[in-house]
């Protein structure tokens, strides 16, 4: 890469994904980067994009349902544009595409972040994310995929003596099948320094790559956890055919992807593709010709199950999406199945 800073636009900048990879950007010293975050005109004022400000994210005004031409002209001199939109929304991501490739940007990276899953038929989600990025190669724009495993943040389970609570977001109250199926699995604050590597590498260019830190399975996790902690847990068992009808009674009703009930389904398909099918490792990424941190960046230093346990029995922990948990109801309606 050149000596000037490559100019990156990042939808998204104050979500979940959105903001550690803003934060990686900026702590970047070789590479540097210029960080431009897309704004809806109606949230340039809040507090959080006032805070990016400070911190020298160059905040622009962006409505993706406007007029291309105001895109263009955003874009014009963006070398990559990042999209880290609400996944039920990344159908919006269309007219962004069609203005990256018209302004010239070098590289477009949709918004997968998430699981390794097949390309159609598994993830309701993931369907979505494959015809958004089926659009970009038809227009022949540069692209780049990042798939990120299953996060530390949502794979702990709870403590009998409730210490851990404050930080966890359980995906279901018990272990999926027979909780032998491995996972890879990644901490939230490393896929900000993958993606700063990913999108300076010409390797990743064109390609799909999964960033990963370690594999595990749900009762290794149960394990370590137990271990760290001193304390017994309770591995209920969820048969994946309660996890196949509540998926079926809720695909039935087709919801809307802005509804809740998109949400819920979408947990629920995630939990059984990744703990039922196994499409979550590395063996399964490499046959769908993904490319891996592990092989692209051997000396990469990142952030192990074991020291992200320790921090949350230390209380160092920190809760993610915390505006969705009244919206999943995975937990419960596993339950009544």
């Amino acid at each position: 890469m050149s000596s000037k800073n490559m100019k990156v636009a990042i939808v998204g900048a104050t979500g979940q994904t959105g903001s550690v990879i803003v934060e990686a950007l900026l702590e970047s010293v070789t590479p540097k980067f210029e960080v431009v975050a897309l704004t809806r005109p109606t949230s340039l004022q809040k507090p959080a994009v006032l805070e990016l400000e400070k911190k020298g994210v160059k905040i622009v005004a962006a409505d993706l349902g406007g007029a291309e031409d105001e895109l263009v002209k955003v874009l014009t001199g963006i070398d990559v544009v990042i999209s880290t939109i609400y996944g039920g929304s990344v159908m919006a991501e269309i007219p962004l595409i069609n203005a990256s490739k018209a302004a010239g940007v070098k590289r477009y990276l949709p918004c997968f972040f998430a699981t390794v899953a097949p390309p159609k038929g598994a993830l309701l989600l993931r369907d979505m994310k494959e015809d958004v990025l089926n659009y970009a190669k038809k227009l022949h724009m540069p692209y780049t995929v990042i798939d990120v495993g299953w996060w530390y943040q949502v794979i702990l389970p709870r403590l009998p003596s409730g210490r851990i609570d404050y930080a966890i977001m359980e995906m279901t109250d018990g272990i999926i099948a027979d909780g032998n199926v491995p996972l890879a699995l990644t901490d939230l604050r490393d896929v900000g320094r993958y993606c700063v590597r990913i999108i300076s590498d010409p390797r990743t260019l064109n390609r799909m790559v999964l960033a990963y830190n370690e594999v595990f399975t749900h009762n290794q996790i149960f394990d370590l956890l137990e271990r760290l902690s001193g304390e017994q847990l309770e591995r209920k068992q969820v048969p994946a055919e309660v996890l196949r009808a509540r998926i079926a009674e809720i695909e039935a009703t087709h919801p809307d992807p802005s509804s809740t009930e998109f949400i819920t389904l979408s947990a629920l398909q995630y939990l059984y593709s990744c703990g039922v099918r196994g499409d979550n490792t590395p063996e399964y990424a490499s046959y769908l010709g993904y490319l891996t941190t592990q092989d692209l960046y051997p000396d990469m230093r990142w952030i192990s199950l074991e020291a992200y346990t320790k921090d949350v029995l230390e209380g160092k922990g920190k809760r993610v999406y915390e505006h969705l948990l009244e919206n999943i109801t995975t937990t419960v309606t596993l339950e009544k199945a």
